[in-house]
Formats: structure tokens, C-alpha cells, sequence
């Protein structure tokens, strides 16, 4: 049997990480600017969270959620307490495209709708319902292109406004700092509107923090910054630091019935220990906070390279969650930052460089990263 080739691949077999740090199985050292797609919130392999792990793993791997689960009620009680929603419902599934799933659905459930609006150049993910809010028609299999999802721009009030009033909308889903459509921000006017005028027409309000969320953008929800609540939140990635992992955090509007979601691994012994290590250092060493401040010297650095080299378009973004536009494919760019650099890096779309290191990083290796895309800039002639 051989693998079924999907991925396009560095020829690099990364074998060890620390920090923002991995190395390869020849001994090269890499800067990790990337975090494995956002998913490395505290850093490769923290000792608190190996630790944590460990004894889980030496106690009790996994059993099924039709028995009490401590750890499940403990992590709910942390992370409300951590996020700001200390009165919402929480529950775990395995994967982002899983909680936004299962999001849609109780939206479905609750409103007794069927339609749902995303935004343009929007991704929620690759299952059933996920996939058809996902703007791109390369992963959107003719099975899952049903005509539920209407896509509207990014910061459009109006345009969402109009299809809400049509009365037959059961939720709007946003990524507050949308991460594949190229770290592109929704507004906090756009926000504001929108969760007013779903309040008005009894739809509910999304945001997908899958990647935007857990401390990346400098306050622990993309959707903080620009004071709004909504009804449901979707969470992965960096929840367990590489443990798959997803949540829904849920509004005490719903009311949960037995049978509604469903789940065989979601919230198991590995996970809700690996989330709880997650928390404790995303407050013990205050990363929140970090990412804000690194964040901040990252975005006033790399747009002073931009004043100097003319083929930066825009450099945006939040917290470390960054975005540098070019105006051509940076294929070779990323390709010198990899090989000639050794840093690890993001895309989206062909001219965006996606910047997505572990919310651990220091200002040292912010420095460090600056200089390293500083020198490669000269692949783009």
C-alpha cells in the first residue's frame, strides 16, 4: 500500500521540534513560523505538556463518553473562565471542519432553517456541511454542493443584511480574520451590524476562531477586538497544541437534547488533558499578551520592509497572525526561506505569505525572522 499523494511536499522530513524550533532527520535546525498550520500554541513540545500528558497517557488512555469524564467538566469550567464565556455550554468534537459541522448544525436544529451565508474567499473545513460554506469549488464535491450556503463579501453589511431579511437564514458563519482567504479582517462596524440584524431575523451568529482564535490574535478571540458576541464559537488547532482537538462553545439559548451530537473520540482522557496543559501555560507564561506584543514589533517591522522593497503590496493581520501580499507568486520566495533560510512559513493564495509561529515566540526570534525574509526578498528579482 502506498499513500494517497494529496499534498504537495517539502522533500524535508522534520523529526524533532522545541519551542519554535524542529529539525530535520539530517540535523537542520529550522525557524518555525508556521506552527504545523496554527495548530502549536505553546510551543513543540513543552515540558509541562508532556508531562501532563504522560501521566494521562500511563493512567487512562481513552474510554467512551457514556461514563462521566472529570476532565471533560474541568476543561469547561478552565476554559470559560479563560475566554470570557464562563456561562456558555461546551462541547468536544475532533477537528475544526468537525466543530464548524456540528455548529451548523445545532444552528439548523434550533432556527428550523436550512440556509446558511459565509463570506467570500471563506474556509470552515472539508466534511459535509463545512466544505459547501468553503469558498473554493476545487474541494467542493458535486455530493456536497447542495444549495445551502450563499457567499457574499467580506465586510458587505448590506448584502448580508438583504439575505437575512429574506427570513429563511439559519446561521452566518465568519472568520473574524479570515486564514486561507489571505488574513483579510472583518470590521468591527460589519460585526456589529451583523449581530444586530441577526438578532432581528432569530438567525445565528458564528464565528469559526479555528484559526483565528485561542490567544493567536493577541486577545483570546479574533471576534474580541471588535465587540461583538456571538451565539456560537468554533474552536481547534491550537486548543491541544497538536492533539487533535475541537470545540463548540455554545450560547445558553440551546438547549441540548440526547442524540442531537455525537461523537466516538471527541473530549476523550488525551485530549481534555492536553488542552488543560495547553491552558495552564497559555496563562502561566501569559501568551496572550505575548502574542500581542511580538505581534505588534512583527507587523511595524515587516512594514518598514515594505516602505523598501517594492514588491510588498500590504503587510496586515493581528496578534501572530500575519499576512505579507506580494505583487507575484512567492513560490520561490518561500522556497529560499525553507531551503537557503531554514524557516518554515504559510501561503494563501499564490502571492500571500502566511505567518502562524507558536504564540511562545520571543522577540529574538521575531528579529531573527525579519532578517531571513529580509534576504530572500532579492528571489523576486
Amino acid at each position: 500500500m502506498t499513500l494517497f499523494p494529496v499534498y504537495p511536499l517539502f522533500d524535508i522530513n522534520i523529526v524533532k521540534g522545541k519551542g519554535c524550533h524542529v529539525w530535520d532527520d539530517k540535523g537542520q535546525e529550522y525557524l518555525d513560523l508556521y506552527g504545523g498550520h496554527a495548530v502549536i500554541s505553546i510551543g513543540h513540545c513543552h515540558p509541562h505538556y508532556v508531562d501532563m500528558l504522560t501521566k494521562q497517557l500511563n493512567t487512562l488512555g481513552f474510554y467512551s463518553n457514556s461514563v462521566i469524564n472529570t476532565l471533560q467538566s474541568q476543561l469547561a469550567e478552565r476554559l470559560g473562565q479563560v475566554c470570557g464565556y464562563p456561562d456558555y455550554q461546551l462541547f468536544l468534537i475532533n477537528s475544526g471542519a468537525e466543530a464548524n459541522e456540528n455548529a451548523l448544525k445545532l444552528a439548523s436544529f434550533h432556527t428550523g432553517r436550512k440556509r446558511v451565508l459565509a463570506a467570500g474567499k471563506a474556509f470552515h473545513g472539508r466534511t459535509s456541511l463545512a466544505v459547501e460554506a468553503t469558498d473554493n469549488p476545487k474541494i467542493v464535491a458535486p455530493v456536497n454542493s447542495n444549495g445551502h450556503v450563499t457567499f457574499l463579501p467580506l465586510n458587505d453589511l448590506a448584502a448580508f443584511e438583504a439575505e437575512l431579511d429574506k427570513g429563511d437564514v439559519a446561521a452566518v458563519i465568519v472568520e473574524c480574520i479570515q486564514g486561507v482567504g489571505g488574513i483579510r479582517m472583518a470590521t468591527a462596524e460589519f460585526m456589529q451590524g451583523l449581530r444586530k440584524a441577526c438578532d432581528k431575523t432569530g438567525t445565528v451568529l458564528i464565528c469559526d476562531e479555528i484559526q483565528c482564535g485561542y490567544g493567536r490574535s493577541g486577545k483570546f478571540f479574533a471576534h474580541q477586538h471588535l465587540g461583538v458576541k456571538p451565539d456560537i464559537i468554533t474552536c481547534a488547532k491550537g486548543i491541544g497544541n497538536g492533539f487533535p482537538m475541537g470545540a463548540v462553545i455554545i450560547s445558553p439559548k440551546f438547549e441540548a437534547v440526547y442524540g442531537m451530537l455525537g461523537t466516538t473520540f471527541g473530549g476523550n482522557h488525551l485530549a481534555c488533558t492536553a488542552a488543560l496543559a495547553v491552558l495552564d501555560v497559555i496563562e502561566h507564561e501569559q501568551l496572550v499578551d505575548n502574542a500581542a506584543k511580538v505581534g505588534a514589533y512583527l507587523m511595524e517591522e515587516l512594514k518598514k520592509l515594505q516602505q523598501t522593497d517594492a514588491h510588498i503590496v500590504d503587510v496586515r493581520g493581528e496578534g501572530l497572525m500575519i499576512g505579507i501580499e506580494y505583487d507575484q507568486p512567492i513560490k520561490a520566495l518561500r522556497n529560499a526561506l525553507v531551503h537557503d533560510e531554514h524557516v518554515f512559513t504559510g501561503a494563501a493564495s499564490t502571492n500571500i505569505l502566511r505567518l502562524l509561529p507558536p504564540l511562545t515566540l520571543s522577540l529574538d526570534e521575531a528579529k531573527l525572522a525579519v532578517e531571513r525574509i529580509k534576504r530572500v526578498s532579492k528571489v523576486l528579482g
